[in-house]
């Protein structure tokens, strides 16, 4: 029961789709509605608001470590071990992918994933934060940066943990972000992909 309401409530913290709860801040267009469709910080910064995409890349990877990390200060009190943080990490992606509140209309979860990785190991996410800025720095396509951070994410997981759930987490994290990046997928195949431009004025 216990490993259930924290799951629900992880849910609940990762449904939150701060691109949307920014972009009604700083009266900018639903970001459903322009770009790529994403409701995610790369989406928001093609408005030419660099302090909404940075708020919004905040906002979307905080409720990833926050809700990891409150289940691991109050769910052993419960006796929920492992699995049940294991289930909570992948509940609030999930809500990230799939956010309650906004009729189930996710980003791809990037930055989500980069909380909840902080929340777990900060060596994870840290290696992985150098792997993206590295190929999205070189190749100026922030989707094929979190395609190959994605792809190398249950590695660094495996090596910092070990076997376990956490690293399983991971892993089907890591499917995930990577299907939610079909579209991208397909667009870096055929040269078609949008490369990451910071030239406009805020």
């Amino acid at each position: 029961m216990a490993t259930a309401l924290f799951v629900l409530v992880a849910y609940l913290i990762g449904s939150i789709s701060f691109a949307v709860v920014v972009s009604r801040i700083f009266a900018l267009p639903d970001p459903h509605t322009y770009g790529s469709g994403n409701p995610g910080a790369t989406n928001v910064l093609r408005t030419g608001k660099k302090a909404a995409a940075v708020l919004t890349l905040i906002g979307d990877a905080a409720k990833g470590a926050v809700a990891l990390w409150l289940a691991q200060q109050f769910a052993p009190r419960f006796g929920a071990g492992d699995a049940a943080l294991a289930a909570v990490a992948l509940a609030a992606f999930l809500g990230h992918l799939f956010p309650l509140y906004v009729r189930f209309r996710g980003g791809k979860g990037v930055a989500t994933a980069a909380g909840i990785l902080l929340a777990m190991d900060w060596r994870i996410a840290a290696t992985l934060l150098v792997v993206w800025v590295l190929v999205a720095v070189t190749s100026r396509y922030s989707s094929l940066a979190a395609i190959v951070a994605a792809a190398l994410s249950p590695l660094a997981a495996y090596y910092f943990l070990g076997p376990g759930p956490m690293t399983w987490a991971v892993l089907v994290i890591a499917v995930l972000l990577v299907w939610r990046h079909r579209s991208n997928v397909e667009r870096l195949l055929t040269g078609s992909e949008t490369r990451i431009r910071l030239s406009r004025r805020s």
